[in-house]
């Protein structure tokens, strides 16, 4: 058996051994298996709303499989949710675009791992946050590119710095990938280190940006969020992630969209009917019902966001060799643990252990994230309460 899974593996191509994973679903299955064990469990790991689809939404696929929208649909997607979305950006990012250069996917995913297969081959650079999101990384190895770190630090609350990232550019750089608001950190950039960074872009026209805004809808304490739709000088060589996994509270429903330069939609057309055909007929309609419909569960749902990261904040500030910066956007909290003296890892495995606790080690998210660690505040208040006393109880029995 063991020589038979040896020949198999040994089988594979060379570049699966450079795909990495997202540690998140890792410590979901770890929290799972404890509490089907019988342990009580408190989920601050995974990051996805603790809401569920407003039910407009969920009519709307209803209807649609009832009304025989069983067959495929345009590869790029529908063209009534592809003109959703560009009314949906007018209407959030105050941005006027065509909805012929938004092309429809199976969850956000999908507009970054494209962007990867695009840019990415053996001699190119990406650039990428770190700590970021771990896929990031993860696609960027997988396409043969070398991966660039751009580093965030705690003390500009977890911006970059646009003067390091230009210096970082190389001839060999093909694509810079951005993200605010930011997973894991909860940061936002500031309008003013855009403004510095595409400004200095203009000196590398070979170099595209791929802007997550994912969590475009989540900001607080009267952060507006910059979208790099608004500059207009950086459109032809702009992509934009971005999809209904957050904002509607819909991450098994997988629907993104992506907003591509003109010359970029046919091969982006091309790798959709190569990799998954189309998005399936009755989700599109959810997304269409989304982004029209009433607005009110989608505001509410990020106002108890807001809530419940007053407490969380607060909570983790009080405990002993814990601080925590206030995140300003998306529904983490990434707190630095180095005055514990324990490390990210350990600090999440014993958490889980024996605090039954589920949090995510800041080192999932790169190098850069060693000292910290992740909580999702996308659960209920008195679960996070819970869920810091124990944490309390455990870090005072160190």
């Amino acid at each position: 058996m063991n020589e038979r899974m040896t020949m198999a593996e040994g089988a594979l191509a060379a570049r699966m051994g450079r795909l990495g994973t997202e540690s998140a679903f890792e410590v979901l299955a770890r929290a799972n298996a404890l509490a089907a064990q019988g342990r009580d469990i408190i989920n601050l790991g995974i990051g996805q709303p603790d809401f569920p689809t407003p039910p407009h939404i969920v009519e709307a696929a209803v209807r649609a499989l009832r009304d025989g929208q069983h067959g495929y649909s345009p590869a790029n997607g529908l063209p009534a949710l592809r003109e959703a979305v560009a009314a949906d950006v007018r209407t959030y990012r105050g941005v006027e675009i065509d909805p012929g250069r938004v092309v429809i996917v199976p969850g956000g995913k999908v507009t970054m791992a494209f962007a990867m297969l695009l840019f990415g081959e053996a001699g190119a650079e990406i650039l990428y946050p770190n700590p970021g999101f771990p896929i990031y990384e993860s696609m960027i190895r997988f396409s043969g590119a070398t991966p660039v770190p751009i580093p965030l630090y705690e003390a500009s609350g977890f911006s970059f710095d646009a003067d390091e990232v230009l210096s970082k550019i190389t001839d060999r750089t093909r694509l810079i990938i951005l993200n605010s608001p930011a997973n894991p950190t909860g940061g936002v950039v500031p309008r003013a280190e855009f403004d510095n960074l595409v400004a200095g872009l203009e000196r590398f026209p070979h170099v595209h940006v791929m802007s997550d805004e994912i969590y475009s809808r989540m900001t607080y304490d009267g952060e507006r969020h910059v979208s790099l739709l608004d500059y207009e000088s950086l459109r032809e060589r702009l992509i934009v992630l971005d999809g209904w996994s957050k904002t509607y509270a819909m991450t098994g429903w997988r629907l993104g969209w992506g907003y591509w330069p003109a010359a970029l939609v046919e091969p982006v057309t091309r790798l959709c009917i190569n990799v998954h055909s189309c998005v399936n007929a009755p989700t599109q309609f959810a997304g269409i019902a989304a982004l029209k419909g009433p607005q009110d569960a989608a505001e509410a749902m990020v106002a108890a966001f807001d809530e419940r990261r007053a407490v969380i904040v607060d909570g983790l500030n009080r405990l002993p060799g814990v601080r925590c910066a206030r995140p300003k956007g998306a529904f983490y909290a990434f707190p630095n643990i180095a005055g514990t003296g324990l490390d990210a890892r350990t600090m999440q495995d014993r958490l889980l252990a024996e605090a039954g606790v589920a949090v995510i080690a800041g080192t999932s998210f790169g190098a850069h994230g060693e000292g910290f660690v992740r909580f999702s505040y996308a659960n209920s208040i008195a679960n996070i309460e819970a869920a810091l006393g124990r944490v309390g109880d455990f870090l005072g029995s160190l």
